[in-house]
């Protein structure tokens, strides 16, 4: 009972989402049955249709589930749907194989059991049905070698019409050189992509928001946007985006820094008050104490944790595109990790400049030369520790609710194209930039105060004595002096660096959608 191409899948996996396509005998037979055509009152459920539910659909889910239960012990291995798949003439990878149940795998018990199996289906047929969408040009639910070209066009590769033609024979199964949605959804169903291309492309965050942290975890490229060279071009525009909106919020960048060291119950230092301070001590000018820096570190540190993850990634024997959220969380933070420690002595010269008085140094030279010639070499990483602590619970928490908004609006909402627009986009990666930082808030204080500590009166603490003497002097909201204007930056930032990111885009010839 094999397809004439060598498959039973394209038959039993027909059925599974559609009544409209009879691939098993809706009687309860065990096997599949000749796959004869449509009634003629039956057509086709369209790609943005339903789900088709019925009593004959989870006998379907049932009879697959029971094929590549090997061993029949009710869950589904990775030797299991190794062995299973090449019953069906479906051949992956070991990788691919476990890439699938890793996926699925809610439990982590290294198997699949039935109700992981459907949700793993479902769940990836609904990406798939996003990208299907976005090829078909025309609207016809065809997809032709014209609009492949197209697609990759927008993506920066122009390829040949006889190359389009060779993609579309991999999945074309009735010659009619075009793909249907059953063809596009029995090729790619139980393959292990997690992160479908198109949703990658929409979906990027960091490298556009820039609210003036730099833990968070790099974004996704496509292997074409890697290939094509879109990637540095995304990065440049990136750079640009975060150098504007660091310079427009730097007043407010600077009052944290003040109310993170010298705020306390016996100096109360309010928003109005400090930026009088400041004004009255050095001008309208002091208010951009630490800016240049902070602007000329963007470039070695988005570069460093850029080659560090792709490096990792590697490492860690992970295909590009299809990273996971744990992967994409030890990656990241092992690149971040790497870029800080970069360019941390850069993050030392921000804080002493940005709380310097007028006349103190000269510039950024003099004063990298006064810490050197006065505290050695070694001040220059002064609450490295706690910064490099604060990566974990920023990137973690980032990472988990910007995957958790972003399914949410892509199981929800997204039914013509995974594009969430500009007010999704900014609204997922402002809570999340900002959930991280309210989680790593105290070790980022604490970091500041360690750095400021030799230009301060007073002995010098350890991070853990500095913690307890917040505590025991301030109370736990002591760690949290400064939170107001940072987060009263975070809207500016982020809208000013969307708008000039997508403006920098145009100019270096970045193809949007």
């Amino acid at each position: 009972m094999i397809h004439p191409q060598g498959s039973v899948m394209p038959r039993l996996l027909g059925g599974v989402y559609c009544q409209c396509r009879s691939g098993l005998d809706p009687g309860g037979g065990s096997g599949p049955g000749p796959p004869g055509p449509p009634p003629a009152d039956q057509h086709d459920c369209p790609p943005d249709s339903e789900l088709c539910g019925g009593p004959e659909q989870e006998h379907r889910l049932k009879v697959l589930f029971q094929i590549l239960d090997v061993n029949g012990d009710g869950g589904i291995c990775v030797n299991d749907l190794s062995i299973g798949l090449k019953k069906l003439g479906v051949h992956r990878t070991e990788h691919e194989v476990r890439k699938i149940v890793k996926a699925g795998d809610k439990d982590l018990d290294g198997q699949l059991d039935f109700e992981e199996f459907v949700h793993y289906l479902r769940d990836h047929e609904k990406k798939l049905r996003l990208v299907f969408k976005s090829l078909d040009k025309k609207n016809d639910g065809q997809i032709d070698s014209q609009e492949i070209m197209q697609s990759l066009r927008d993506l920066g590769i122009n390829i040949s019409e006889e190359q389009a033609e060779e993609i579309l024979k991999s999945m074309d199964k009735n010659g009619t050189m075009s793909i249907d949605w059953d063809e596009w959804r029995d090729y790619h169903l139980l393959h292990p992509a997690s992160n479908i291309p198109e949703i990658i492309l929409y979906w990027k965050h960091s490298t556009i928001l820039d609210v003036g942290e730099s833990l968070i975890i790099p974004d996704e490229f496509t292997a074409e946007e890697l290939q094509t060279g879109m990637w540095w071009r995304h990065l440049v525009a990136g750079g640009g985006a975060g150098a504007a909106s660091r310079t427009c919020t730097a007043p407010l960048d600077r009052l944290k820094v003040m109310m993170q060291v010298h705020a306390s119950k016996n100096n109360s230092m309010r928003i109005t008050g400090g930026f009088l301070q400041m004004i009255r001590e050095g001008g309208v000018r002091s208010l951009w104490r630490g800016n240049g820096i902070n602007v000329i570190k963007i470039a070695p540190e988005s570069a460093i944790k850029f080659m560090a993850y792709e490096q990792i990634k590697r490492l860690i024997g992970s295909d590009q595109e299809t990273l996971g959220i744990t992967e994409r969380f030890v990656s990241g933070s092992l690149a971040g990790a790497i870029a800080q420690s970069s360019i941390y002595p850069m993050e030392v010269l921000k804080t002493r400049l940005a709380l310097r008085r007028t006349g103190q140094y000269s510039g950024i030279v003099d004063c990298a030369k006064h810490i050197c010639q006065k505290e050695s070499v070694a001040a220059f990483y002064k609450g490295y520790v706690p910064n490099m602590l604060g990566i974990i619970p920023y990137a973690g928490i980032d990472l988990a609710v910007y995957e958790t908004l972003k399914n949410y609006w892509l199981q929800r909402f997204a039914t013509e194209s995974a594009d969430p627009g500009v007010f999704v986009l900014l609204a997922c990666g402002t809570t999340s930039s900002t959930c991280g930082q309210l989680a790593s808030y105290p070790l980022a204080l604490v970091r500041t105060r360690m750095q400021a500590q030799a230009s301060q009166e007073g002995p010098q603490m350890s991070m853990t004595s500095l913690f307890r003497h917040i505590i025991r002097t301030e109370g736990p909201t002591g760690l949290y002096r400064g939170l107001a204007p940072n987060f009263m930056k975070v809207i500016p930032s982020v809208s000013i660096s969307y708008v000039v990111y997508e403006s920098l885009k145009i100019r270096l010839g970045v193809q949007s959608k």
